[in-house]
């Protein structure tokens, strides 16, 4: 027998509505523009570590939007000024407790803002949500609080002994195959590598015991892990913070890196490190490039998982009790 009824009871889905209301009074408030971009464009990502589902539109293939961010910015190249977007996004990933292929997001920008003055605003919207603030920690300052080692300077022999030590061996041997550490590994080897398992460790050691009691806003991270954020000012962190409350990733948000040939390169970079993996490299976006050559202004921008944040609130098992309906 099908089941056909939705995967959310009434009373969630009327919670779920009146949660979208309120997102949408906060920004009003603050005077921020809702945009509504396609959720079709004919590139998509280069991220090593996500990746976009795909289709066809009148024979040509196209991809759907893992994050509006592209879009979202030629808008603010344009002049748009303050901007958020509440809508669907996709990624081609197994359904889980915690995942879903299709999701909403709540994803937005701010003129002038630096990143703490975004980190700030994203604790009072949590606040204005679910009636908890955030709390701030940097990602040295967990790393050295609950595995004893400075993530920001650890090189890749370090990091491979103190997964090992901490029972990862499997993992650590796994990643060395992946990114070939041999004698003549190259930079960017060794950059990957450390970063697969500094995520690994944080994951395992770090998450579950962050965010309990109250959202935990996490900063700094290393400059490796930029994909968009500006670096700090010693180019040793990028400008770059994440979401955590009860064990689970809400957030990730940047200050905005402006230069376009800086994100050329991490794009291509990218892409290096995709066919180094075996995986397909990802035309880079063209129309976002040159928006970013005409001049994105300063800006911090953030993209929130609303559905993972509503479980939370509703003390729901799974994401797919506060969804209209699964995907199957």
């Amino acid at each position: 027998m099908i089941d056909w009824r939705p995967s959310a009871s009434m009373i969630t889905l009327r919670n779920r509505a009146a949660f979208f209301s309120s997102i949408r009074q906060f920004f009003e408030a603050r005077g921020v523009l809702e945009v509504d971009t396609p959720f079709l464009s004919p590139s998509t990502i280069t991220d090593v570590h996500m990746e976009a589902m795909h289709t066809t539109a009148a024979g040509k293939p196209m991809y759907l939007q893992t994050s509006p961010e592209y879009y979202m910015k030629r808008l603010l190249a344009a002049g748009s000024g303050d901007i958020y977007q509440l809508g669907k996004c996709f990624r081609d990933e197994k359904a889980s407790r915690i995942h879903s292929p299709e999701f909403t997001m709540l994803e937005w920008y701010r003129v002038g803002f630096s990143m703490q003055q975004l980190m700030d605003e994203l604790s009072e919207l949590t606040d204005h949500l679910i009636g908890l603030s955030c709390e701030q920690h940097t990602y040295q300052a967990l790393f050295e609080k609950h595995l004893s080692v400075n993530p920001i300077i650890v090189n890749w022999q370090e990091v491979a002994k103190l997964a090992m030590d901490k029972g990862l061996k499997d993992y650590v041997l796994t990643c060395e195959k992946d990114y070939d550490l041999s004698a003549n590994a190259s930079e960017e080897s060794q950059k990957g590598f450390v970063d697969a398992i500094l995520q690994v460790l944080f994951s395992v050691f770090i998450e579950p015991k962050i965010g309990a009691d109250h959202p935990v806003i996490v900063s700094h991270f290393p400059a490796s892990q930029a994909t968009l954020a500006a670096l700090s000012a010693d180019n040793n962190t990028a400008l770059r913070f994440e979401l955590y409350y009860k064990g689970v990733e809400l957030a990730n948000g940047y200050e905005e890196a402006t230069d376009a040939d800086l994100l050329l390169r991490r794009f291509n970079a990218d892409n290096n490190l995709r066919m180094h993996l075996g995986k397909q490299t990802k035309a880079i976006d063209k129309a976002f490039v040159a928006a970013m050559k005409s001049g994105l202004p300063s800006c911090s921008g953030v993209a929130l998982g609303i559905d993972r944040l509503l479980m939370l609130a509703e003390n729901a098992q799974t994401i797919a009790s506060v969804m209209p309906f699964r995907v199957e």
